[in-house]
C-alpha cells in the first residue's frame, strides 16, 4: 500500500492545476492532480502528450475507466467508490494505481483489508494558481 501525505511516510506531493498555464508553476517532474471533467480534457491530454505524471480525481466508474485510458499514473477516488474502482482496475489490468482520498489515519486499516493500492491525505495535494 502506498501513502501520500501521511505524517510517518515521506512521499511526493501532487499539484492541483486547473489550466495548462498552471503547469509552469509546478516543480519539474511533479505529478499533476486534475479533476476529471470534459472541461479539463485539454489539460489532461496536454499532460499525457508531454509524458507528465497525472493523478486524475474520478467520481464514478466511467470516469475511472476514462482516467486509465487517458494515461493517468494515479486515479484518486472517494471512499464510497474505492472497492469498485479497485476491482475494475484489477480486472482490466490498469497501469494506474487507485488511491482513496482520506481524512483520518483510522481509515487505512479498512482500505488495506479491501486491497486498495493506496491512500492520499488532502495535505499531499497542493493547489497551484495560473
Amino acid at each position: 500500500m502506498i501513502f501520500f501525505g501521511h505524517r510517518f511516510i515521506e512521499n511526493e506531493n501532487f499539484y492541483h492545476i486547473s489550466s495548462i498555464e498552471a503547469i509552469l508553476n509546478t516543480p519539474p517532474s511533479s505529478t499533476l492532480y486534475i479533476e476529471f471533467s470534459e472541461m479539463n480534457l485539454d489539460i489532461i491530454n496536454h499532460a499525457a502528450l508531454n509524458s507528465m505524471s497525472i493523478a486524475i480525481y474520478a467520481q464514478n466508474i466511467t470516469q475511472v475507466v476514462y482516467a486509465s485510458s487517458l494515461s493517468a499514473s494515479y486515479i484518486v477516488v472517494p471512499r464510497d467508490l474505492a472497492k469498485s474502482a479497485q476491482n475494475v482496475a484489477e480486472n482490466y489490468l490498469f497501469d494506474a494505481k487507485i488511491l482513496v482520498l482520506i481524512e483520518e489515519e483510522d481509515e487505512i486499516e479498512e482500505l488495506a483489508l479491501l486491497g486498495l493500492d493506496g491512500t492520499i491525505f488532502p495535505n499531499a495535494i497542493i493547489k497551484i494558481n495560473s
